[in-house]
């Protein structure tokens, strides 16, 4: 198998590839779309907040900190996972197959939340069905991303990675507005569901699973199957992992910058998915914000966050990813320390709106970061290398985030702990080259 070369090395021929159809973007774009039932409305703002860290399942702070133990050990079991993905669909070619496999297991466990009753010894079943929904989610996350090399070229790979990440923020909204006018917010919502037994937010677990499945489906038809690499040989499940570290030296001396940029993203990555993941949970248990607020702010932040993933896309194209993602860091870690000065409905809407708009760009130009040092034919395993690092270390945040509620004795405290992992990740990725963006034709 051949080493990973550095950006400027990446033949011609690669960039002269025919860009991917209005269609195939689109459709593309869709499975983000659909992703957002379990990233905004499960773990985000709905579920999560609203529901698994309520009064009924032992109160925020307990509730946070357990949520925040699974999704640590949901991280772990994803650096041991990620190496083979990436690896896997190189070598058989069935990168469209095992983004379907992972989706329909993603879904299965959001609508298993169903069974997830409002009592305090349910909150470990909800918080490992959260967990594993995580894991397989980023395991699907590996061919998704790689895809986006099928359909983009060089010089357009930010704009539609922008679009990408826009779509899932919209699609989020879409979801949101379904959910609160059909099922949170009336006395007696869709098909008779009532408040009784939790059963609004169990219901929600269903309606998003079927949301993911039904908007994974366009991509399934509208872009080929990979082709698969003649040069590398197929790999067991073991092999696959001495085959990455063999990957990781081959990185450390022909593109050491790749492996610096892998290693600084793994951790500003995981501050990132942070924001995510204890955003809503810290409106509701440190800011006072109710059901309605939660939603209000779901829709305005998916709103701002989308229009900084598109804005961001084409500064990507023009200025290259690195810049992209300094300054927004800089910005998550200006807004994070403000929030945890600040008091208040009113500090929280303008500085977690902050937050939004920088959130975007970080998360879209990481990608193409790794997309524009992707040679052909390997773009999965760097892809892999990418979920695997990041989730190497993802449980810091979730870690940081417990550890700072457990040692301070209140949430709030938690917000500092994201932020450091931020200022961690800007600090590391600060003496990393940024990918030429026109070497090669690009």
């Amino acid at each position: 198998m051949t080493e990973f070369p550095p950006a400027a090395a990446v033949p011609p021929a690669t960039a002269a590839k025919p860009p991917g159809t209005l269609w195939q973007i689109t459709a593309w774009s869709l499975w983000d779309w659909g992703g957002a039932a379990f990233n905004a409305v499960m773990t985000t703002f709905i579920f999560t907040a609203l529901y698994l860290t309520g009064d009924s399942f032992g109160g925020a702070n307990h509730a946070s900190a357990v949520l925040g133990l699974m999704v640590s050990l949901a991280g772990v079991a994803i650096a041991l996972l990620a190496p083979v993905t990436g690896q896997r669909t190189d070598h058989s070619g069935r990168r469209k197959l095992w983004l379907g496999v992972n989706t329909v297991v993603v879904a299965l466990l959001t609508g298993a939340c169903f069974f997830v009753q409002p009592h305090e010894s349910y909150l470990v079943l909800g918080c490992l069905l959260i967990a594993a929904g995580h894991v397989f989610f980023e395991i699907a996350g590996v061919n998704y991303n790689a895809m986006l090399l099928q359909i983009s070229t060089r010089s357009t790979i930010g704009k539609i990675s922008g679009f990408g990440w826009a779509a899932g923020y919209l699609g989020g909204i879409v979801a949101l507005l379904l959910v609160y006018y059909g099922l949170i917010k009336p006395d007696v919502g869709a098909f008779g569901i009532t408040s009784a037994d939790g059963m609004k937010y169990r219901a929600v677990a269903v309606f998003s699973a079927v949301w993911i499945l039904v908007f994974a489906l366009p991509v399934m038809f509208a872009i080929p199957e990979s082709p698969r690499n003649p040069l590398m040989p197929r790999l067991g499940f073991f092999q696959a992992y001495r085959e990455l570290w063999r990957t990781i030296v081959r990185l450390a001396r022909t593109s050491r910058h790749t492996l610096f940029f892998l290693i600084a993203s793994a951790v500003f990555r995981d501050g990132l998915a942070a924001i995510f993941t204890f955003g809503a949970v810290i409106a509701v248990g440190s800011f006072g914000f109710k059901t309605g607020d939660v939603l209000i702010f779901a829709i305005a932040g998916n709103v701002v966050a989308a229009l900084g993933a598109m804005s961001a896309g084409f500064f990507d194209d023009v200025v290259g990813p690195k810049a992209v993602i300094v300054t927004s860091l800089a910005g998550l870690v200006v807004c994070g320390g403000a929030l945890f000065f600040l008091h208040g409905k009113t500090a929280f809407w303008i500085f977690g709106l902050l937050l939004t708009l920088f959130v975007g760009p970080a998360q879209s130009s990481a990608r193409t970061f790794i997309g524009r040092l992707a040679p052909e034919g390997q773009e999965g395993e760097l892809f892999g290398l990418y979920a695997t690092t990041g989730r190497a270390v993802s449980f810091l945040a979730p870690a940081m985030f417990t550890v700072f509620i457990a040692v301070f004795g209140t949430q709030r405290w938690g917000i500092l702990g994201i932020v450091l992992v931020l200022v961690l990740g800007l600090a590391l990725l600060l003496p990393v080259k940024r990918p030429e963006l026109h070497a090669a034709g690009r």
